[in-house]
């Protein structure tokens, strides 16, 4: 019975004077709760409108922009509401780093965006959290480990794929082209062989489609139609990014359990070609040993998989492309190293890089500026927490903003150009920047990170040792476009160049 009907029912002293008591309660009880809750000092932010929270202060093409600008405003880490969903930002690296490294517990829940979870259920590495995450994210590292993610046979994986790609640039006979798809299916060839056990060939068009409909897929992820799902389903689910979503996630699983099919068809227990084998005969081992409730299930191989191949593709292949367009933008800075060094026409090694220190700090510097992941997948608070004198609730979505860390002027002398003198010590040795945190940082670090940093410099200088890259005719490097493509990651706006043959 509420208050008001207390009152009206009234109809004796003592029903009154009960109904006083009750009033006296309530507020106490009331004001109790405020002033708990006002001594409790939450992140500050905007004040938000009913049900749009600060939507109209964002802008959903480029929401990492707006966060950063606020972060001016309102501090290190502050509160922002996407619609009904209240969020705390975490800027600038030393409270990022704080937050993901040294509370690493607090922060190190996922917390997935409603079309992601409505597609992994809680399934797989990326988007998932407990005892399953943690059986899967352990599974994947020493498999990965195990089939030469950052070893001498992923090594050979890459310059091999290096040759194939070379190869694609050279039919162009250095005349303009869009580097998007080959590069993504080079890079893409490299988590095949370790997830699959073999890599495709660039006309192969089940594997062309899937790379594209990957790409496809997370690209539509930071789009605003989708954003906006993730905030109101009730009124997001009628547009048309969802929707291509779902199609693309419907597709690609079905083609994956095509190859699943044909890889149990050939499955040697004692000779694993790949991730995928030994995820099939770890099921088929407990299986045989009665273990129920096992995690080692379809599904999760199924987003497993979903996640490494995503991932271990668009990442890579965005920043090399990314590289490839500074390259074309600062001819200068593209010639300087690379031009008469020892490696000569042999193909390049990892072990290259302690000797190409000004290539190395282009790589890091290009990772940097491109900031291809603007802001960390989502956290969530695992426990309530006091943070640099803010209290964080249980549960709370947070939003580690990487580019406030790469961008960060406290940590970089020119955060906004691009300056490889950055990773430079004055004696011109490569030196490493506390700052630089393009994996992200914690528990939740990128577990392909060692394979990543591989891929980019052998790519890399592999490309520049045979091609100098310049704008197409009638286009100088002033008019290259730097803007950033909306997406979930940030991939350059649609261009062309012009690889030139240099051997």
């Amino acid at each position: 019975m509420g208050v008001l009907e207390l009152f009206l029912q009234s109809s004796s002293s003592i029903s009154l004077l009960g109904g006083l008591v009750v009033l006296l309660l309530f507020y106490f009880v009331c004001s109790s709760s405020f002033s708990s809750k006002k001594d409790r000092k939450e992140p500050p932010g905007p004040k938000p409108f009913p049900l749009i929270g600060n939507l109209l202060q964002l802008d959903l093409k480029r929401p990492y922009n707006t966060l950063l600008k606020l972060s001016k405003t309102y501090g290190s880490v502050f509160t922002v509401y996407l619609g009904p969903q209240k969020v705390v930002v975490l800027a600038g690296y030393k409270t990022v780093k704080e937050a993901l490294v040294n509370y690493a517990e607090e922060f190190g829940e996922r917390d997935p965006m409603l079309i992601m979870e409505e597609s992994n259920q809680g399934h797989g590495v990326l988007w998932a959290n407990g005892d399953s995450w943690k059986e899967m994210r352990r599974f994947a590292l020493t498999n990965l480990r195990d089939f030469g993610m950052g070893k001498k046979a992923s090594e050979d994986k890459i310059i091999e794929e290096c040759d194939y790609l070379i190869e694609v640039f050279k039919t162009f006979k250095g005349e303009a082209f869009d580097t998007t798809q080959p590069i993504n299916y080079a890079v893409s060839n490299i988590i095949c062989s370790i997830v699959y056990g073999s890599r495709f060939e660039y006309d192969d068009p089940e594997f062309t489609s899937l790379v594209d409909r990957t790409n496809r897929n997370i690209q539509l992820g930071g789009s605003p139609s989708v954003q906006l799902y993730n905030m109101f389903p009730w009124i997001g689910k009628w547009f048309g990014g969802k929707k291509e979503m779902e199609t693309i996630f419907a597709v690609n699983q079905k083609h994956n359990l095509q190859l699943f099919s044909r890889l149990k068809e050939t499955l040697n227990p004692q000779m694993c070609r790949g991730f995928v084998d030994a995820f099939l005969v770890r099921k088929q081992n407990l299986e045989e040993s009665g273990i129920a409730n096992s995690y080692f299930h379809e599904r999760n191989l199924m987003q497993t998989v979903s996640n490494l191949f995503g991932a271990g593709t668009d990442t890579t292949a965005t920043t090399l492309r990314w590289g490839l367009l500074f390259m074309a933008k600062n001819p200068k800075i593209q010639g300087k190293e690379l031009k008469g060094r020892e490696i000569g026409s042999r193909n390049v090694q990892v072990e290259d890089r302690k000797n190409l220190p000004f290539t190395d700090a282009v790589i890091h510097e290009t990772q940097r500026l491109a900031s291809i992941l603007p802001i960390a997948v989502p956290h969530k608070t695992s426990q309530d927490i006091t943070f640099q004198g803010h209290f964080i609730k249980k549960g709370t979505t947070v939003y580690p903003l990487l580019t406030s860390v790469l961008y960060d002027e406290s940590e970089w002398e020119r955060p906004h150009s691009f300056y490889p003198a950055h990773f430079l010590d004055k004696d011109g040795k490569f030196v490493k920047r506390e700052a630089f945190m393009p994996f992200s940082a914690g528990h939740r670090i990128c577990p392909g990170e060692s394979l990543a940093r591989m891929e980019l410099f052998i790519f890399f200088t592999s490309l520049l040792q045979y091609f100098r890259f310049t704008p197409p005719p009638g286009v100088s490097e002033d008019e290259l476009d730097l803007t950033p493509r909306v997406g979930f990651t940030l991939s350059p706006s649609p261009h062309k160049l012009c690889a030139v043959s240099c051997m």
